[in-house]
């Protein structure tokens, strides 16, 4: 959502309010750490755009975003030797940040052998990004490998699945090429040569680290919904009720999917959210001064008293032994 707020203020409106009409909570424009539902984030630009009115919002908010949105991620990004390594990390571990997007290298939609595309789109491959999703997806990826190389990177042309929102004029000076509308996918069309291009100021140990955190976070073989479903629940801990029909809106799935779903990959819901609040607890408790019943809430426990019965499941002790003594998180475990 960075973005969101100044060019919505800069037309004059509150930014607040209008993400409240649309079921985004305020807490979302100021912060990347807020995992918003794909549909409500669709609702909102859509909504935002008409109503403004302003049509081209998703390229005005993609001009205040860069590299460092993608958290852990970007380290990996722009840490990697070359743009083609730097892609691939971000094809792989683009589900820590959204578990509803993705983003690969394809073949040329053209078929020329020289050319590949970056295409950007949901997780199912299915149906293509909202329109001002698009807008600010694409316009963002572009934004990010110009970053990587210094500048520009032979861009050959944009594919948008939708109609023009403005006129094309300003899709091109945006992006410095042709951009063809109304297309199966929201792509990037390059020279497969960029591939190679090195990126210049890595740091080979940066990247070594940021990828070990992100590889903590791959799918198991077989499983592929946990992953997506634990970063939902880990983002949703202290600032939305952590059950599963809020985690449904988050992913695009209705709870009987997830159940049935987790149940197929050998685990539950229930199981991923108690080691999520198992491992928030231990980090607020060992690492912070915090209250308990402050600790409590932000691993979304009603009460103190639920974090006492927890802690003596989870670690064998009580939150305060735990904090004096420094039990570590694989002491004790139970069911939820």
């Amino acid at each position: 959502m960075r973005g969101f707020r100044a060019v919505v203020e800069a037309h004059g409106a509150d930014a607040a309010m209008l993400a409240e009409r649309y079921g985004v909570g305020a807490e979302a424009l100021d912060s990347d750490d807020v995992l918003v539902s794909d549909i409500a984030m669709a609702r909102l630009l859509e909504g935002a755009a008409r109503d403004l009115p302003c049509p081209d919002l998703g390229l005005r908010m993609a001009l205040h975003q860069d590299i460092g949105i993608l958290g852990p991620l970007a380290l990996a990004v722009q840490n990697a030797p070359t743009v083609g390594s730097a892609l691939e990390s971000a094809s792989q571990f683009l589900f820590v940040h959204s578990p509803v997007l993705s983003f690969g290298i394809v073949p040329d939609p053209e078929g020329r052998h020289g050319e590949v595309g970056l295409r950007y789109g949901s997780v199912d491959g299915g149906a293509p990004p909202p329109r001002q999703g698009a807008d600010v997806g694409l316009a963002f990826v572009h934004r990010m490998i110009r970053f990587l190389v210094g500048g520009p990177y032979g861009l050959h042309s944009v594919h948008l699945p939708h109609r023009p929102l403005v006129p094309a004029s300003r899709y091109a000076e945006f992006f410095g090429a042709e951009v063809r509308f109304q297309q199966p996918s929201a792509l990037l069309r390059v020279p497969r040569s960029l591939l190679d291009r090195p990126v210049t100021g890595g740091n080979e140990s940066l990247r070594e680290i940021a990828l070990t955190y992100l590889q903590g976070r791959l799918p198991e073989p077989g499983r592929t919904l946990a992953p997506q479903a634990r970063v939902a629940v880990e983002r949703s801990l202290g600032s939305s009720p952590p059950r599963i029909e809020a985690v449904g809106r988050l992913l695009g799935m209705h709870p009987r999917t997830i159940q049935r779903k987790l149940a197929a990959e050998g685990t539950s819901f229930g199981s991923l959210l108690d080691d999520a609040r198992r491992e928030a607890a231990l980090r607020f408790i060992q690492r912070t001064n915090l209250p308990f019943v402050q600790v409590a809430a932000l691993v979304g426990l009603s009460e103190q008293s639920a974090l006492t019965r927890c802690a003596r499941r989870w670690f064998g002790a009580t939150p305060r032994t735990v904090r004096a003594l420094g039990v570590t998180a694989g002491a004790r475990s139970g069911p939820p």
